[in-house]
C-alpha cells in the first residue's frame, strides 16, 4: 500500500459558506488534497468580526449572512464527513478576514494559506495575507463570470421557493430544511 504524500502538512482555507454549495466542496477538497490537515476558516463568524469592504460591499449584509457561525460549523463538518474525510483530517475555526490583524489568534501562521481569486475582493484578501507575511497558494484565478455557483443565487432561489437542492451537498440540504433557512431568508429580506 502506497503512503499518501502531501505537498503541505498544514493548510488554511476560508470562506463565508452562506450556504455551502458544490463549488465550495470542490474548493475545500482541492485544498485538502494538497495538505495532511486542513483548517477551514469561517469568515464573518459574527457581526462584531464583520466589516464592510469596498471590494465587495454586499458581503457584510444580514441577507448575505443568514447562518450563524455554529450552523456553518455543523454544515461544513457534515459535508466534509460526507466527502469521506475523517475528523482528524480537518479543523473548523472562525477567521475574521475583514480584520487581518486578528487572524493570528485563530489559525497557525506557519501553514500554507489557500486562496481563489475571482475579483477585487480576492485580490484584497491576497494583499491581506501578503501584508501578514503568510505563505499563499492560489488554487485558481478566474474572472468572476467564470466563477460558477454563487451562494447569493442559492439564497435567492430559497427565498423565491425555487429549486436549489441540486447545487448543495445532501447533508447541506438536510440541515437547511431542518433549520428552515428559506423562511429565515424570507424574514430577513422582508425587513
Amino acid at each position: 500500500m502506497s503512503k499518501e504524500r502531501f505537498q503541505y502538512d498544514l493548510g488554511v482555507i476560508h470562506g463565508r459558506f452562506q450556504v455551502l454549495h458544490n463549488d465550495h466542496i470542490k474548493y475545500l477538497m482541492t485544498g485538502k488534497e494538497l495538505c495532511k490537515h486542513l483548517v477551514v476558516g469561517i469568515t464573518n463568524p459574527d457581526p462584531s468580526l464583520t466589516r464592510d469592504s469596498d471590494a465587495n460591499p454586499h458581503r457584510s449584509s444580514s441577507l448575505a449572512n443568514p447562518l450563524t457561525y455554529y450552523e456553518r460549523y455543523l454544515m461544513i463538518k457534515a459535508a466534509l464527513l460526507e466527502q469521506g474525510l475523517n475528523l482528524y483530517e480537518f479543523s473548523i475555526v472562525p477567521l475574521p478576514i475583514n480584520i487581518p490583524e486578528l487572524i493570528k489568534y485563530y489559525v497557525p501562521l506557519d501553514a500554507i494559506f489557500f486562496l481563489t481569486i475571482y475579483d477585487e475582493w480576492g485580490q484584497q484578501k491576497k494583499k491581506f495575507f501578503n501584508d501578514l507575511g503568510l505563505k499563499i497558494h492560489v488554487l485558481w484565478e478566474v474572472p468572476l463570470d467564470k466563477k460558477g455557483l454563487s451562494s447569493s443565487d442559492i439564497r435567492e432561489s430559497m427565498i423565491k421557493g425555487e429549486k436549489w437542492e441540486q447545487f448543495v451537498p445532501s447533508s447541506t440540504v438536510k440541515l437547511m430544511k431542518e433549520w428552515d433557512i428559506a423562511q429565515r431568508l424570507k424574514e430577513i429580506s422582508s425587513k
